[in-house]
């Protein structure tokens, strides 16, 4: 795994995100209206998905390799 490779694994998963959220409160909404508790119960895990995918951590293999440059970045 490369420098590239992370950003792009990072930058991914976090236009999933973005892009789940609308559908995720708009069913969240609607399923809230028809039949409260059992339509926020299915879009609860959605919506917790969602933002797990906006604000999830790197991975500790992009951490070390970012980490790395930034050594490499001071010391040259």
């Amino acid at each position: 795994m490369n420098k590239t490779e992370c950003l792009s694994e990072k930058i991914s998963a976090r236009v999933l995100g973005v892009f789940m959220l609308p559908f995720v409160l708009a069913s969240a909404f609607i399923g809230g209206i028809m039949v409260p508790v059992i339509g926020l119960f299915f879009a609860l895990p959605f919506l917790i998905l969602s933002l797990a995918l906006i604000f999830a951590p790197e991975s500790k293999a992009c951490r070390l390799i970012t980490e790395g440059a930034k050594k490499a970045v001071a010391k040259g």
